[in-house]
């Protein structure tokens, strides 16, 4: 199924054109660490010609622990996502998590993330989709690739095109503390006539797995990243870190960035296969 292109400050993003890499760490650390990262990553794929969008988040609100580090938080990120998309021309994908943040955030960013956990909550589709910007929504680790469609349904209720909606997968329970991928999904949620996202460093997330956070292998991060590249996905999206073993959250299923490039350039191999 071939849809249509939808721009994304300047980066293409449709199933006939090459996947496009949403890329960056799990939250927004600092302003220089957001700068420094949203750089490297840009260099590497503008070497490997391959499009970037950047990732961050400015409120990682869904900690396993309430000691867990969430963030720079909304008022301080705003300015350090104007002044990467000024900087740098990169695009921006960050985690709204209530309706105030759409309105608020959309004039920040490129990309409106609903996050997995938050992606039946009808209000906040709908706030979202009002901003008539991209939205990726992550499929709860809780649903079926086809109870999606009323997630598509609350979004296009609103006008928002479905060339403007991602359905991201990034894993589903599999017992307690685990995850699997099942990539029919990816096929099934393009029925929808959306774009489709695979997330390949969360589905490797062992959640709440170490107690009073989560857990996960980056290893096997990259194999999930090259396995999807055969179903076509609009874009692939990978968290990196510079140390992930000490960073705030998430960094057990952060692939390391000095293993970036290696691996970008491996998913371009295989994408030029399918493309």
């Amino acid at each position: 199924m071939q849809n249509k292109i939808v721009n994304c400050n300047g980066i293409e993003i449709a199933n006939n054109k090459k996947v496009v890499l949403i890329a960056g760490p799990c939250q927004l650390e600092s302003e220089q660490h957001a700068m420094d990262m949203s750089g490297k990553i840009k260099e590497i794929s503008s070497k490997l010609n391959i499009g970037f969008v950047y990732k961050t988040s400015f409120d990682k609100a869904n900690r396993t622990s309430l000691k867990g580090i969430r963030g720079a938080g909304l008022e301080n990120s705003l300015p350090i996502f104007d002044k990467i998309k000024k900087e740098l021309k990169v695009p921006i994908l960050t985690d709204v998590h209530n309706e105030v943040h759409c309105e608020v955030v959309s004039k920040h960013v490129d990309i409106l993330q609903i996050p997995a956990f938050l992606c039946r909550q009808t209000d906040l589709l709908v706030a979202a989709a009002k901003t008539k910007k991209i939205i990726n929504v992550k499929k709860g680790q809780f649903l079926a690739p086809w109870d999606m469609k009323g997630v598509v349904d609350k979004l296009t209720s609103t006008g928002l095109p479905k060339e403007k909606i991602m359905l991201c997968e990034r894993g589903t329970f599999f017992g307690y503390n685990q995850l699997v991928v099942d990539y029919r999904g990816l096929i099934q949620m393009k029925e929808f006539g959306t774009k489709i996202c695979m997330d390949a460093t969360h589905c490797v997330q062992q959640p709440g797995g170490k107690g009073d956070s989560s857990g996960g292998n980056r290893d096997y991060a990259p194999y999930m990243a090259y396995a999807s590249t055969i179903f076509k996905p609009e874009a692939i999206f990978m968290e990196t870190h510079e140390d992930p073993d000490n960073a705030p959250s998430d960094g057990p299923n952060m692939i390391k960035l000095d293993d970036m490039e290696k691996v970008i350039k491996t998913i371009r191999a295989y994408n030029d296969v399918v493309v």
